[in-house]
């Protein structure tokens, strides 16, 4: 039975993710900051396998160890998903808070990495990491310099760490847009309802889960187009 880790797992792509990695047989080690949306999705996810809820904050480095435990004695796949994305509405770079600005790069960049170092000792030769970006890491977008500097971080921290650790496959991907509360957040008061739920982007995912697709930054909106 194959190990996961998915961060940030009450709801939205990681809970999406999580239930077809359930349904595949895997042992599953899930987190949230929520304590209440957390034992929802671990009492969905224990009909399907066994399933581990470590409730925390991926910036606490006590909770990375905990979740690095939980996984032991080996582990196949570490999906980073959780994330944070700032002050809301989206504020001009000019006036972002930089208190804010250092929380958003600690949770969306430096805790990612944190958790990495914490499982690679378990992580089988071939293992899996997946990062979870953002098109704002590449595209310059009114609004989003400080969601868009910690994804950009992230990709180049998977960039190099794929270079310096070629025996797992390490992957950062961007979903594309999805219907969730992060997404709402940055668009408050609009309707978003034409953005697609986020069970559309966890095919490709898995692809790069499943596959053997060399390391490196993937759209979800390429995977999903291509042939297997």
């Amino acid at each position: 039975m194959p190990t996961s880790i998915v961060t940030g797992a009450s709801r939205g792509l990681g809970l999406a993710l999580a239930r077809e990695l359930a349904t595949r047989g895997h042992r599953l080690v899930i987190d949230a900051r929520t304590p209440a949306d957390l034992e929802a999705a671990h009492a969905e996810l224990a009909t399907l396998t066994q399933v581990t809820a470590v409730p925390g904050d991926v910036r606490d480095p006590a909770h990375r160890r905990d979740l690095a435990t939980a996984a032991s004695p080996e582990l196949d796949v570490l999906v980073n998903n959780a994330s944070v994305l700032g002050p809301s509405p989206l504020p001009a770079l000019a006036d972002y808070p930089l208190d804010e600005l250092e929380d958003v790069l600690g949770a969306n960049a430096i805790a990612p990495l944190g958790l990495i170092q914490s499982a690679l000792p378990l992580m089988r030769p071939g293992a899996v990491i997946v990062n979870v970006t953002s098109d704002a890491a590449t595209e310059a977008y009114e609004g989003w310099g400080g969601y868009g500097a910690s994804k950009a971080a992230l990709e180049q921290l998977t960039s190099v760490l794929a270079v310096e650790r070629s025996d797992l496959r390490i992957y950062a991907v961007d979903p594309g847009d999805m219907r969730t509360r992060m997404h709402q957040d940055a668009f408050p008061g609009e309707d978003i309802s034409d953005r697609p739920p986020p069970e559309a982007s966890v095919p490709g995912v898995l692809r790069l889960v499943e596959g053997e697709l060399p390391s490196g930054r993937y759209r979800v909106s390429e995977l999903t187009a291509a042939p297997a």
